[in-house]
């Protein structure tokens, strides 16, 4: 690859969490630990404090989105709008870009895409996902072959994806799993591969209304649908051999 080991990735997580949420730090390192090998040196920018600037993209090579605590791309508080249109911004600028859960979803609503909240449909835990015959020959998911495991934690979901994109995987219950921009160095994945196992339990235990309130399970039985999915973990680091570009 064309990285060199002295000069790492500058990374530029976006994330939309209260200041006081240690899901916030557990998702930097969850991050840090996926893109290992790569040097990689990862910086936070707070959503909910301002929206981005075009400057605050100057010298970033992979901006990162992941998932959100409390907050839902289905709001209709003043954060989620001005949340949107800074994601609209990292499309512009044309900055590589991964969003996983809330950033695939929050993606899809910034650029004409529709999220809803299904309960129906939710899924927590590690699930199985098939890829499309264009997540089959993509380049960075078709290492995948064709079915593979990954986690979840989501109860709202893309019902329709933006214009210009492309489907990759889809669930047994929800069909809008990962996609591309065709338009812009852009992928995004409803599931977490920045997460193992270890990792959605952290999760869910500091988030305890999943189990109950939004699977109808305990948390015992929640915590059994857990496993891993090493083949996913390998999507981000696979991203940004074939999309940073220095």
């Amino acid at each position: 690859m064309n990285i060199p080991d002295a000069e790492p990735i500058r990374c530029l997580l976006l994330q939309v969490r209260d200041a006081d949420d240690p899901m916030g730090p557990h998702e930097t390192a969850s991050f840090q630990r996926i893109m290992a090998p790569l040097p990689t040196r990862i910086a936070v920018f707070d959503l909910l404090s301002r929206p981005l600037h075009a400057r605050d993209l100057d010298d970033v090579d992979l901006v990162l989105m992941g998932g959100s605590g409390s907050y839902s791309a289905t709001s209709t508080d003043p954060w989620l709008e001005t949340a949107l249109a800074s994601l609209r911004l990292v499309h512009a600028a044309q900055v590589p870009a991964f969003a996983s859960c809330w950033g695939f979803q929050g993606m899809a609503a910034a650029m004409g895409g529709e999220v809803i909240r299904d309960r129906s449909r939710a899924e927590v835990g590690t699930y199985e996902i098939e890829l499309t015959p264009a997540g089959r020959t993509d380049p960075v998911f078709s290492y995948l072959g064709g079915r593979f495991r990954a986690q979840l934690g989501h109860e709202d979901l893309v019902e329709t994806l933006p214009p210009r994109t492309t489907l990759l995987a889809s669930s047994a219950r929800v069909t809008h799993q990962a996609y591309r921009f065709e338009d812009a160095p852009i992928y995004c994945t409803q599931f977490h591969p920045e997460l193992d196992a270890a990792g959605l339990c952290s999760r869910l235990q500091e988030y305890p209304r999943y189990a109950e309130e939004v699977t109808g399970r305990t948390m015992e039985e929640v915590l059994e649908r857990f496993h891993d999915a090493r083949e996913a973990e390998h999507l981000i680091p696979r991203f940004a051999e074939l999309h940073v570009h220095r």
